[in-house]
């Protein structure tokens, strides 16, 4: 620890200079890291060069120990894929583990799953090898890594040959977590049937299966519609001791919503009601998306009212659902409700929904309330002012 110290305090002077400007440029005082990791936040969300995002990175001197710091790592990652700056990113990522403080299985496993994010899993593969015999990744932990940076990048047939084949190569011992990744790869891929023969490895080698092994397996037979297989799962739960907790009704409500079932799912509801299960936000918020998607808006709007009847608190993405689908619905003073709800807890839905429901509005003789949310979007987004002033211009007078 102590060279490391030494390693940063030698850096020059003008390069702590140049960091700290990107960061803080109006500023004499020095950040924390936390303070570094929200600036960097901030410039990266509106940032399109990659030679700036990196430059932004940088001086931010991101780590995976913190969450804050994770999310910039995403941030940045998914615009440069985006832009299809994929060599950038394999660079960025090997200049990373240059640094003495990301010389450690820590960041060479979060390596692998920022691979993953941009699709670059012939990279990460290869990043995996090259690790290993640094020393690096030598644990199940960076397997499990390279698993989900497989399912993340949709490469679902390489996480069976990663599953067959690496434990036996570099001499790690799949645990739980690598199992339930690789039965959540099937279950995503249309392979469902294929987790009970990983569920009969697991139990020959020892390992215990539990809920979120049998959760994967669930949200897997409900995708693929095969309700003979949910009754199957559910009755190796029961022979196993795995209780139905809450866990397992949020999955199976969230399938039968996306199926457009969502009747079926308020059963699934009232019946955990009824033996005195307390559902969650989660729990309604499955079901507002779900009946939203049917066309049944005001069975949405009940199972809102019950969610805050049940204590549960809505989030962001329950608000902005609503919204939006309220708007498709032609409901436009309804809608106007809930975004005013949700502005207030400083949630604002996207431009897109925004715009819809100021011309809905004004298209219902209330062009002064769509002017006045115009006023307050112009506030709030300084940024989209010249945007909102085009579209305040062609409000009713």
């Amino acid at each position: 620890m102590a060279l490391f110290a030494r390693v940063r305090t030698a850096k020059p002077p003008f390069l702590h200079l140049r960091c700290f400007s990107i960061l803080s440029p109006d500023s004499n005082t020095p950040l924390t890291s936390v303070q570094k990791t929200r600036a960097a936040l901030s410039l990266l969300k509106s940032e399109e060069n990659p030679d700036r995002i990196l430059e932004i990175c940088r001086a931010a001197s991101l780590t995976p120990e913190s969450h804050l710091d994770r999310i910039a790592f995403s941030v940045a990652i998914n615009k440069l894929s985006l832009a299809n700056h994929f060599q950038t990113i394999d660079q960025f990522l090997k200049e990373l583990r240059t640094r003495r403080d990301l010389q450690n299985e820590r960041f060479a496993a979060h390596s692998l799953i920022l691979y993953g994010q941009a699709k670059m899993i012939d990279q990460a593969v290869f990043a995996f090898d090259e690790l290993y015999n640094e020393g690096l990744c030598s644990s199940v932990k960076s397997l499990n890594a390279l698993i989900i940076a497989c399912i993340l990048a949709g490469e679902y047939g390489k996480v069976n040959r990663i599953f067959t084949e690496f434990p036996r190569k570099y001499d790690i011992t799949p645990n739980l977590e690598t199992y339930n990744a690789v039965i959540k790869a099937f279950s995503e891929s249309g392979s469902s049937s294929s987790a009970y023969s990983v569920v009969a490895e697991m139990e020959r080698k020892g390992v215990e299966p539990n809920k979120t092994t049998f959760g994967n397996m669930l949200a897997g037979f409900y995708s693929e519609e095969k309700y003979e297989d949910v009754g199957k799962v559910l009755k190796m739960m029961e022979e196993r001791g795995i209780p139905r907790g809450l866990s397992t009704y949020n999955i199976r409500i969230k399938g039968l919503c996306k199926l457009k079932k969502s009747f079926e799912a308020k059963a699934l509801l009232d019946g955990m009601l009824s033996r005195g299960m307390k559902p969650n936000s989660e729990t309604y918020g499955h079901l507002i998306l779900g009946f939203c998607k049917e066309g049944n808006l005001e069975e949405a709007k009940n199972m809102f009212k019950s969610m805050k009847k049940a204590g549960c608190k809505p989030d962001a993405q329950c608000y902005f659902t609503l919204v939006y689908f309220l708007c498709q619905g032609g409901d436009f003073e309804t809608a106007l409700s809930f975004c005013k709800e949700s502005m207030e807890k400083g949630w604002v839905p996207s431009f897109t929904t925004m715009k819809s429901l100021v011309n809905g509005l004004a298209g219902m003789s209330k062009a002064e309330e769509a002017r006045d949310l115009v006023g307050q979007l112009k506030q709030k987004f300084s940024k989209n002012a010249d945007s909102w002033t085009e579209i305040e211009n062609g409000l009713p007078q």
